[in-house]
């Protein structure tokens, strides 16, 4: 260990390890660039299954909010979301469907679209009634009110979805070796091939990157936020508690 991370301990092992790597006592390399491929791979997974929830969520929760339909399938996906532990649903793909980066997509697709869905639906539904019928009284078409009108106001929430969705894919991709995919996750369930310091250097590189993600999109979420909007985050939880208490009672 160099004089760079002695005095951290262990977690100077595992920053050694993440950086420079090791040779293990059969004579082989693991770490240092190897965590770039590990990365890597863990990055596609993740952003390949989030723009695919993405592309179905977002649409659809526009769709169903603006016709102010659809409340009991936002929340009950919303639940199960919770519900559903994500390793189960890993499992029951590879079990009936096989291991592979298509599978495990599907599987962590259906695990993000959740609180994209929900999200996107209920900050369609909060933008106010007048405004939306000052915008039909101008003459706009239906799809311009979604674009023009309600989009721009349900952004916000619709990245918080985003936010939630993406940092539980990060997550949830450490178990992808299980299904075939070697990930970052693999340093953390081969212990035996990289050991107790590269299982450590895998958990920070995977907590980095979650922390990242978080930080980077709750930046853009705050970015696209209109000034009148900005909301006290106790007031905005506040209102979407109401929001879901008052549907799930209709």
């Amino acid at each position: 260990m160099t004089t760079t991370y002695a005095f951290l301990g262990e977690f100077g092992d595992a920053l050694q390890f993440i950086f420079q790597g090791e040779t293990t006592r059969e004579g082989a390399e693991v770490g240092g660039s190897q965590f770039l491929d590990l990365t890597w791979e863990h990055l596609k997974l993740s952003g390949v299954s989030m723009a695919i929830a993405c592309a179905i969520s977002i649409p659809l929760g526009l769709w169903l909010g603006h016709i102010r339909r659809g409340s009991f399938l936002a929340i009950s996906l919303s639940n199960v979301g919770r519900a559903v532990p994500s390793l189960a649903l890993i499992a029951f793909f590879v079990a009936y469907l096989g291991t592979g980066f298509a599978n495990l997509t599907l599987s962590l697709v259906l695990l993000a679209i959740p609180p994209i869905l929900t999200n996107t639906y209920v900050s369609v539904t909060q933008v106010e009634r007048d405004t939306v019928d000052a915008a039909r009284g101008m003459g706009m078409t239906g799809a311009e009110i979604v674009r023009k009108v309600e989009l721009p106001l349900a952004l916000p929430l619709i990245f918080g979805g985003i936010r939630i969705s993406a940092v539980n894919v990060i997550a949830t991709a450490t178990i992808a070796p299980l299904a075939g995919i070697n990930t970052l996750g693999d340093p953390i369930i081969n212990v035996s091939g990289y050991g107790d310091t590269g299982r450590l250097a895998a958990a920070i590189c995977v907590a980095a990157l979650a922390i990242f993600t978080e930080l980077t999109l709750g930046a853009v979420q705050r970015a696209v936020t209109p000034a009148g909007l900005k909301l006290e985050p106790d007031t905005a939880s506040r209102r979407m508690r109401i929001r879901f208490g008052r549907e799930a009672t209709t």
